[in-house]
């Protein structure tokens, strides 16, 4: 069975620890899995990540090139073939973060980055994509109160963060189909629940094809 499921959302909205939480209970229920993340998920990747996240800052394009160029590794070395394995593959971000952020946030023409992932991805799109939805005011407070790394993105002004979240909203209203809302501010066992409960339903639809 072949699923590609991705996870997005805000800064602080729990998508590393909710992507693990589903890892877990989709392996306790013996499906094969591959959990990745983004940027990252090769060592170009992870190299590339670094930099990103912790760099000195880029003009939008280049940011934008940085963050394709690790997904098209990604995708051709690590998820096409996981998928066509038959395996399910798990995200911690994907082409809808580079829309949200460097289009909606940095302004950056949306056609332009659909056009460069249409050309580094062969146009590979998730099955499914959870959005965990959270006030950018809280997740950015849980950030801080995690005393997580803080990287370049999360020192963004509060009208950033805003314009991406406003951008997650119209890409699920416009494609209810691929995306499931859920609301990332409730404890993260009953977050959990209800992403077990929506991956199980959508992937009643039937196997993927590839």
């Amino acid at each position: 069975m072949s699923w590609f499921i991705t996870f997005e959302g805000p800064e602080g909205a729990g998508k590393t620890t909710q992507c693990a939480l589903l890892a877990a209970r989709l392996r306790e229920a013996g499906y094969s899995l591959l959990v990745t993340r983004e940027p990252g998920g090769t060592p170009l990747g992870e190299t590339i990540r670094e930099w990103l996240l912790a760099g000195e800052a880029l003009r939008p394009e280049t940011e934008a090139l940085l963050f394709t160029a690790a997904r098209a590794e990604h995708v051709w070395d690590r998820i096409r073939p996981a998928l066509e394995r038959g395996t399910i593959v798990l995200c911690d971000r994907y082409v809808d973060s580079t829309l949200a952020y460097q289009g909606a946030g940095r302004g950056l023409d949306e056609g332009w980055l659909r056009e460069l992932h249409r050309i580094a991805t062969g146009d590979l799109w998730p099955d499914l994509t959870i959005l965990l939805d959270v006030p950018v005011e809280v997740g950015l407070a849980r950030r801080r109160a995690a005393a997580a790394t803080i990287t370049r993105l999360d020192q963004e002004e509060l009208a950033f963060h805003r314009r991406v979240r406003a951008w997650y909203h119209a890409a699920a209203q416009r494609d209810p189909q691929r995306w499931r809302v859920v609301d990332a501010t409730l404890a993260p066992e009953v977050v959990a629940d209800v992403v077990w409960a929506t991956v199980t339903e959508v992937m009643k639809r039937g196997r993927r094809s590839p």
